[in-house]
């Protein structure tokens, strides 16, 4: 029995001690919603979510079913619908045109762009970097019979995230969220950029989309831009620049 005393005293002195240095959650800052892109889910953001939550921000991962722009933006919205006030809304890759579509909605204050797309009204994922060079990643979509789009696992650990240990890229390989082709032929029917202030950070070592294809982005959409010489998952490979970035934006959200 005093075994079993001292256990469970234990165990409430770690809860009590866990609880003191825990960080609340600050209710005068904005909720921070982020959005994967194609060939990952919500975990992609995994060691950037601790680095925001310490400092007392709420934040949201949405698990995108990447199916299609307008199902994408739909659990993005769902996301930010559930927010208790200002939305920060981040998007990595195909997830930017997804925040674009869905940040329309008064709730959001500012947009994040990590290695994204941001089309405009009109355009489509797909159409966007016709006029880059073309990345080597590109060449490593391994489609389904059904139209869903893999990523070969070559094209994870050297295009992808070649930035990242080989451990690390196999579970990606393994657990990445294939996205319907059709996807990147869906048109954007409103640019939420051109009424948000927007954050964009280039990765320059990215293989899948074009550096010089980010630069033009962030320069049309009148971002505030910083670079990290990262691959296309700088939220993995470097998630302090990562959420520095995002931290800029949510201080400046009053």
């Amino acid at each position: 029995m005093n075994i079993l005393k001292c256990a469970v005293l234990s165990l409430a002195a770690s809860i009590t001690v866990g609880s003191a240095v825990a960080t609340p959650i600050d209710a005068t800052k904005p909720s921070v919603v982020i959005v994967h892109g194609a060939f990952a889910d919500g975990s992609d953001w995994a060691k950037v979510i601790p680095l925001l939550q310490a400092k007392g921000v709420r934040v949201t991962a949405v698990q995108n079913p990447l199916s299609s722009l307008a199902d994408d933006a739909a659990a993005a919205k769902r996301a930010i619908d559930a927010q208790p006030g200002k939305v920060v809304l981040v998007g990595h890759s195909w997830g930017g045109a997804v925040i674009t579509e869905a940040g329309a909605t008064p709730k959001v204050a500012a947009l994040v762009y990590v290695a994204a797309f941001a089309p405009d009204v009109g355009q489509a994922v797909g159409e966007l970097g016709k006029n880059y060079p073309t990345p080597s990643g590109l060449a490593h979509f391994a489609p389904d019979p059904a139209g869903w789009l893999y990523l070969t696992p070559e094209g994870m650990s050297k295009h992808f995230a070649q930035d990242l240990p080989a451990a690390a890229t196999k579970v990606m390989a393994a657990t990445q969220g294939p996205i319907l082709g059709a996807a990147f032929g869906d048109k954007l029917s409103v640019a939420a950029w051109k009424h948000k202030p927007s954050w964009y950070l280039l990765a320059e070592a990215d293989r899948m989309i074009a550096p010089e294809l980010q630069r033009a982005t962030a320069k049309a959409i009148n971002a505030k831009l910083s670079t990290v010489n990262a691959s296309h998952v700088p939220q993995q490979s470097q998630p302090a620049k990562v959420a520095a970035v995002i931290l800029d934006a949510v201080h400046s959200v009053k």
